[in-house]
């Protein structure tokens, strides 16, 4: 047997190793797919020490839009290159299925990076403002500059993806990164630092550093030196996040946890939204903060979508995720696993209905790994702790409504506010209600489609912040006025105030 890959970590423009190591599993067979060195509290140091340099140095942030944006655009290549290899990757190292790796896990992570690389090219990092007559003649002119050292850590479930949306707009915007991948999914994240290497990204400019987040990803968040934190993970994590960086008062960028309400109106056509309704619980196994895990269904249309739901969800494909015909992989972890299973026999405590699945899989390939299939909990309330609490898994809880007033304030009724989705024939009423909902994205007949175009972020305790959209860089700068004196003299000036006037 060939022995598994070895990844080191990325700091300073080199490859640093160590004695700990981490084993990658893969989560549906819980073999070991790659060992990574594993970081400590001085390497997250060492690196924000070289992302701070690169920043004085002025290499990077002195560097033009337009050959910043040739530098990451050449990184896309790289990885557009190995993009069968990427995908192998990802699919070993977090279980998501060969369909979905392909459109959205690495496809979306490459397409979003050019992107950023355009959007260096396009940004507006200069403006000048309106001409001022009074008390003299000056001028006015907005600059857009790079923060200095930026702090991205990045959680399991989306790794590439979603280390893109922070890495992107960062060094777009001329900052210098350090990125911390959960030790679970580190292998892509490390192809992103390898394309970077070859890219010629200067030394310092983007480092990795692999290690645990209570004390690699703490230190990342408070280090003096780190001046913003782009963060994605849960919402508890996410406050611990905040009041370390209260500490030097940094920049926060959050997206964290949701529990997304999809609502269907009397009028919806059933068959496109009860398919609609699986893939926003089901895709990549429910680990998605912005699934659709509430479905709001009409009294009128219960008993009917409920029965169709049951009947397409068997249809769903749970198994190998290597298989391209699959529909579902495993779960993460055993850990995940156990989460989503004690969630499930709360929900049948509290007086839920578990409707279809939420049993055990067995039989090949279900003798190893960490599998749960598609699970339907009905008659839910939404006080539920099924409800209103992140299960992060393939469970959905079906609430059932008497009028659109009704199905809004049941939306509403979350700590949460990250997505949402209606479905319905009038796109007007459809409209009526998105705008009433409490939430960063809200679909309309739709679901999970996060476009690099427009902004994503939460509502409430579902973060705060934007990515993606025209506006991304805006997280990533420093917004300074340059105020320009035209009169050449001291004639009407407000010094007079203060200073007395020097005669002639």
């Amino acid at each position: 047997m060939a022995p598994v890959p070895h990844y080191l970590m990325y700091i300073d423009g080199e490859w640093v190793d160590r004695i700990e190591r981490y084993d990658v599993i893969n989560p549906a067979t819980e073999e070991v797919v790659a060992t990574v060195a594993k970081g400590s509290t001085d390497d997250a140091d060492r690196a924000v020490a070289a992302a701070l340099r690169a920043h004085r140095d002025g290499e990077w942030r002195n560097t033009s839009p337009d050959e910043r944006a040739r530098k990451i655009s050449r990184m896309v290549e790289i990885l557009n290159d190995r993009m069968d290899d990427l995908v192998d990757l990802h699919i070993a190292e977090n279980g998501v299925t060969r369909r979905q790796a392909m459109a959205f896990h690495v496809g979306y992570s490459i397409s979003h990076l050019q992107y950023f690389a355009d959007l260096a090219a396009t940004y507006q990092f200069e403006r000048s403002g309106p001409v001022l007559g009074y008390p003299t003649a000056a001028a006015g002119v907005v600059r857009r500059e790079p923060i200095g050292v930026v702090a991205g850590i990045v959680p399991w479930n989306f790794p590439m993806l979603l280390a893109v949306w922070k890495l992107g707009p960062a060094l777009a915007a001329g900052n210098c990164v350090v990125l911390k991948p959960d030790e679970k999914t580190p292998m892509t994240l490390m192809e992103i630092a390898k394309a970077a290497d070859e890219a010629e990204i200067p030394k310092g400019v983007f480092n990795v550093v692999i290690g645990p987040g209570e004390t690699v990803g703490a230190r990342l968040a408070a280090h003096p030196d780190v001046r913003k934190v782009a963060f994605t993970g849960s919402t508890a994590v996410g406050k611990t996040i905040s009041k370390l960086a209260a500490e030097n008062i940094k920049k926060v960028t959050l997206e964290l946890g949701g529990k997304g309400p999809n609502i269907v109106l009397e009028d919806a056509d059933i068959t496109q939204a009860v398919d609609g309704a699986l893939f926003a619980f089901c895709l990549y196994s429910g680990q998605a903060c912005e699934s659709g895990t509430r479905l709001l269904l009409p009294e009128s249309r219960y008993d009917e979508f409920v029965e169709r739901l049951i009947e397409r969800a068997a249809k769903i494909r749970v198994g190998d995720p290597d298989d391209f015909e699959t529909d579902m992989g495993p779960i993460i972890s055993a850990e995940q696993k156990q989460r989503i299973e004690r969630y499930i026999e709360l929900g049948k405590k509290e007086g839920a209905t578990v409707a279809f699945g939420g049993e055990p899989l067995s039989g090949a390939p279900f003798d190893k790994g960490h599998w749960i299939g598609p699970t339907i909990l009905t008659d839910v309330d939404n006080s539920m702790t099924v409800a209103q609490e992140e299960i992060f898994g393939p469970v959905l809880a079906v609430i059932k409504y008497r009028t659109v007033y009704e199905a809004i304030a049941i939306a509403n009724d979350s700590e949460y506010g990250l997505s949402a989705g209606v479905w319905s024939e009038d796109i007007d009423a459809a409209l009526a209600v998105a705008n009433q909902i409490e939430a960063g994205t809200v679909w309309i007949n739709d679901w999970h489609m996060v476009n690099a175009l427009y902004p994503f972020g939460g509502y409430k305790q579902s973060g705060n912040g934007r990515e993606l959209g025209p506006h991304a860089l805006d997280e990533y700068t420093e917004e300074k006025f340059v105020h320009i004196d035209l009169s050449r003299k001291l004639d009407n000036k407000v010094y007079d105030l203060v200073v007395p006037r020097v005669e002639d």
